[in-house]
């Protein structure tokens, strides 16, 4: 190749890199510009998670699921007891380990509480979720809820925290005592069964959601197995309503909010997708869920 011929191959590999190095820059700072809404989302490098963006208002906020009212224990796989049932780290039947990871979609830390809850103990958290609180047939040693823990947690709802009080029903968890801070809300749990499930007739859990209401915006066919009821009083509101039972209630009390369930229906077994019919939709609904506690904090 001649002197000619090659200064002109060197200009050519120059202009090429600089062509490249430019389309690069554009790309990235594209990329950096892309407008983000408050319902976008995208898929985290780490497990193929989904990250929803918020806007950064959950970012760095704590959810305490309480292991003081549920303490279940059993032996693992190293023959040591560990807490189980409605737990963040149990994968099994069981867990909370999925609904714990739509509140990590959030960004928000999940942490557990083993101790009685007070002011204090809550106050570096936004939210506070009880499961299924005991009785004997579950735990030989139940911890009820008493008048004090009642006073101490209504108190950190009033400053502005938000409290979700899963229920559960009468067979599977305490009702009477569960009612002493249920009640200071104006919702009151009946030690009553509802929507009782024969063996697999998930048809007798079946709740048809239309959409369109203040927690879920879409449409769901939701599953609860061996509910209880709600009944309100005071300026306590439904939000989900099937056959005339209530199986969703909220309140506001002083800054803060708290929502109920009759059941702890979003554990594994039932958003997993390994053992619900297709059309049942828990996962989802979970996810809206997630969202409107999201909404209520402050900002929201």
């Amino acid at each position: 190749m001649n002197l000619f011929a090659q200064r002109t191959a060197q200009i050519k590999r120059r202009v090429l890199f600089l062509v490249h190095a430019l389309l690069g820059v554009h790309l990235v700072g594209s990329l950096c510009a892309w407008p983000q809404s408050h319902e976008s989302i995208a898929k985290s490098a780490a497990g193929g998670r989904t990250e929803v963006s918020d806007g950064g208002r959950a970012r760095g906020r704590k959810v305490l699921l309480d292991a003081w009212f549920n303490s279940q224990k059993r032996k693992n796989e190293l023959g040591e007891m560990s807490y189980f049932h409605y737990k963040w780290d149990d994968k099994s039947d069981t867990g909370f380990s999925v609904f714990g990871g739509l509140f990590n979609d959030y960004g928000v830390a999940t942490e557990t509480l083993y101790e009685p809850p007070t002011v204090d103990k809550l106050s570096s958290a936004q939210f506070y979720i009880i499961a299924s609180p005991d009785i004997p047939a579950k735990n030989p040693q139940p911890h009820y809820v008493t008048g004090e823990d009642a006073v101490q947690v209504a108190a950190w709802v009033k400053r502005g925290g938000i409290l979700l009080l899963m229920e559960n029903d009468p067979a599977n968890a305490d009702i009477e005592h569960f009612d002493l801070l249920a009640d200071k809300f104006g919702i009151h749990f009946n030690s009553v069964l509802s929507h009782h499930v024969v063996d697999d007739k998930f048809s007798m859990g079946r709740i048809e959601v239309a959409g369109g209401g203040e927690v879920f915006k879409k449409p769901h066919v939701l599953f609860m197995k061996d509910t209880c009821t709600i009944t309100l009083k005071g300026t306590a509101r439904p939000l989900l309503v099937d056959n005339g039972d209530i199986m969703m209630a909220t309140a506001n009390y002083g800054k803060g909010t708290v929502l109920a369930v009759v059941d702890p229906w979003l554990y594994n077994e039932y958003v997993d997708g390994h053992r619900l019919p297709a059309e049942y939709d828990n996962l989802n609904g979970g996810r809206e869920l997630v969202e409107w506690l999201m909404r209520q904090l402050p900002g929201g």
